[in-house]
């Protein structure tokens, strides 16, 4: 488990980086800038998240057909992830211009509604990349090729830095764009890591010969099937959790300044963190769904104990340094005492469910490397919506608790979550057996061989 969660997990932090970089860049500017920026990440991901939900399906099935030792297959499951990333461009981009410009009427404050609306018109020109960067990951990853990725990502950090230096404040000559500047920059880092990952896939696949292109090519109606049947409740679940997240970041765009800024470098740091057990829950994923091409559902039930663990003592070390030192952690963002006064407390709500949110997120991994991507989608259904973000709304605006009471609610309903998805996975370890060996999909992988 370790040898291929080191190298997911970095790919994750490196992700992650992106955005700290972009949030730690625009700080120097204003608090304004600083929100301008998360509402611009909310408002693009709760728009586009969807579509990368539904290529989720694609770590169950490569990594079953590796397992199986079935390498033309995988290469099909490829092939139809990159169709159906292109076919999701228009309506993803379409829709997050459409509610980028909506801000307004959602009551943003008028200090960070100009940056927010030009940050999202501009970032959604990197969804293409991003959704063919993700099918390609999914591809790689699943079959334990994993050094690509993290070149990918670090060598991406670097791009999105150096833009970010010359663009959001005008250096060498270029135009000071500020907040746009920012936007650009992680829409040139997302084209390059598409284009790593491809090269990638191109240089390792012409070892198998010219066998390796030959035949896949045409649409199948049944892989599509599949892919939306496994990636239609994964995108529920994402939309589902992320949308809370973003509902919440815009609800908090209806305070101050000073308040959007911290609760953004929180949930930059909170988000940081999140990205060790993120990568474990990928490494998960496909070490089970491996077992599970096999035939070997014991080895898959220890696949998933023992991401579980993993992820669960690193999240319990980041809830201690929350606590300990927190304004050391916030200082690295800005140096504006109002934001770090008001995050130094949301730093301690996010200790509170740092376990909980490790437990879930790897919950939801193992399961989907199993085969079901429905029970993390209804779990997230009951503790966000029905849990979370309605005792957020209660602290923050009924009872005046703000900021510090939408977080409450959040940090409850991780902690829900996290509960629900463990004994999800206790029942599901309980029924694999090799007698009953559970179905990823309703008809058997060799029912689409050619």
């Amino acid at each position: 488990m370790a040898r291929l969660a080191g190298p997911v997990v970095l790919a994750e932090l490196g992700w992650m980086a992106m955005g700290i970089v972009d949030t730690m860049c625009v700080g120097r500017l204003s608090a304004e800038a600083i929100g301008a920026v998360a509402l611009g990440h909310a408002v693009f991901f709760a728009s586009t998240i969807a579509g990368l939900g539904l290529l989720l399906g694609l770590d169950t099935l490569i990594s079953h057909a590796f397992g199986a030792g079935r390498p033309d297959d995988c290469r099909r499951w490829l092939r139809h992830g990159v169709y159906l990333a292109i076919a999701l461009c228009p309506p993803l981009m379409a829709l997050s211009w459409t509610v980028g410009g909506r801000l307004e009427a959602l009551g943003v404050a008028p200090s960070v509604l100009p940056g927010a609306e030009s940050y999202v018109r501009l970032v959604t020109l990197s969804l293409p990349s991003l959704l063919l960067y993700f099918t390609f990951r999914r591809y790689l990853q699943a079959q334990d090729r994993t050094v690509a990725i993290v070149f990918a990502l670090v060598s991406a950090n670097l791009v999105n830095l150096a833009v970010n230096w010359l663009l959001i404040f005008g250096n060498l000559g270029f135009p000071r764009l500020g907040v746009a500047g920012a936007a650009w920059a992680t829409v040139l880092s997302r084209s390059w890591m598409a284009l790593v990952l491809l090269a990638e896939i191109v240089r390792v696949d012409r070892r198998a010969g010219p066998a390796a292109w030959r035949g896949g090519w045409a649409p199948e109606l049944r892989r599509f099937r599949s892919l939306i049947a496994l990636g239609l409740p994964a995108a529920g679940q994402l939309l589902l959790e992320m949308g809370a997240f973003a509902t919440a970041t815009m609800l908090i765009g209806r305070l101050d300044a000073p308040s959007l800024a911290a609760h953004q470098i929180a949930l930059n740091v909170a988000s940081l963190t999140f990205m060790v057990p993120l990568g474990i829950s990928s490494a998960g994923a496909v070490r089970v769904g491996q077992a599970m091409g096999r035939q070997d559902p014991a080895g898959a039930g220890r696949a998933g104990w023992s991401a579980l663990a993993l992820g669960t003592a690193f999240m319990a070390l980041a809830a201690v340094a929350f606590v300990l030192v927190p304004r050391a952690i916030l200082s690295a963002f800005t140096d504006q005492p109002a934001v770090l006064a008001v995050g130094v407390i949301l730093l301690a709500a996010a200790a509170v469910f740092q376990l909980f949110d490790g437990v879930q997120v790897i919950a939801t991994g193992i399961l989907r490397g199993a085969g079901d991507t429905r029970t993390p989608m209804l779990a997230n259904l009951a503790s966000h919506w029905l849990v979370g973000l309605p005792t957020g709304v209660l602290l923050c605006f009924v009872l005046g608790r703000g900021v510090i009471g939408m977080w409450i609610g959040l940090a409850l309903g991780l902690i829900v979550a996290g509960l629900l998805l463990l004994w999800a996975w206790s029942r599901r370890v309980s029924a694999l057996s090799p007698q009953n060996e559970p179905t990823v999909e309703p008809s058997p992988v060799p029912a689409f061989e050619p």
